[in-house]
């Protein structure tokens, strides 16, 4: 339980570490970046390994003579952060408090109410509703159930999408992936298109994300 609550802040300890490392703040993480990050979580890439990996990426690219090109991308920090992971697993970072129950109430409360602004999840609104009744004590189950209405929502946008927004989504994932292709394992880019494409059906259809790892 104390290492799956460990996880929690992945996305924005991942974030902040590459903000520092590239030396700005303002510095917005794109899709693909995310979908990235949510690989790594889903093969359980110990977070100090992706933090590591981002450190020795950006040594190599500061030891250049020549840096003609700044890092826009986490997907540059890829195969360092996959040769930590192989190198030394290590510690999956520093042990943390749960969310609070207030935390998860407007979390689930606000991702209703976004639900029903779009048509045909209802179900899925009602189904959070009866787990704001009485939502799991254990952090885990709550997540396992989360996960299964989110992959419900993505099943339902995935009827709804037309042949023009499925192109677009993946023409712009084919764009984003390009300068790294080469540099991955066929697992992981498998893996990385599977997210990315999931992400952006979402976002055409302005459905939030129900996994407890984006209650920030």
């Amino acid at each position: 339980m104390s290492e799956f609550r460990n996880y929690f802040n992945y996305f924005t300890e991942i974030e902040e570490h590459f903000q520092r490392a590239r030396g700005t703040s303002l510095f917005l993480l794109s899709p693909l970046d995310w979908a990235l990050i949510e690989t790594w979580k889903n093969s359980e890439v110990p977070l100090d390994a992706v933090l590591r990996g981002i450190d020795v990426a950006f040594e190599k690219w500061r030891a250049k003579r020549s840096k003609t090109q700044a890092v826009n991308s986490l997907a540059f920090c890829s195969q360092a952060v996959l040769t930590e992971a192989q190198r030394n697993p290590g510690p999956s970072g520093p042990s943390r408090e749960p969310f609070s129950r207030e935390e998860i109430e407007t979390f689930l409360q606000s991702n209703i109410t976004a639900l029903r602004k779009q048509v045909d999840y209802e179900e899925i609104a009602q189904s959070l509703e009866n787990l704001l009744r009485e939502i799991p004590t254990d952090l885990e189950e709550l997540e396992t159930l989360l996960t299964v209405l989110e992959q419900k929502a993505i099943a339902i946008a995935r009827t709804k999408q037309s042949e023009a927004m499925a192109l677009e989504a993946k023409r712009e994932m084919d764009s984003h992936l390009a300068p790294y292709r080469r540099k991955m394992a066929a697992a992981q880019l498998s893996m990385l298109e599977k997210q990315f494409l999931e992400r952006k059906l979402l976002e055409q259809e302005q459905l939030p994300r129900l996994s407890l790892f984006y209650l920030k």
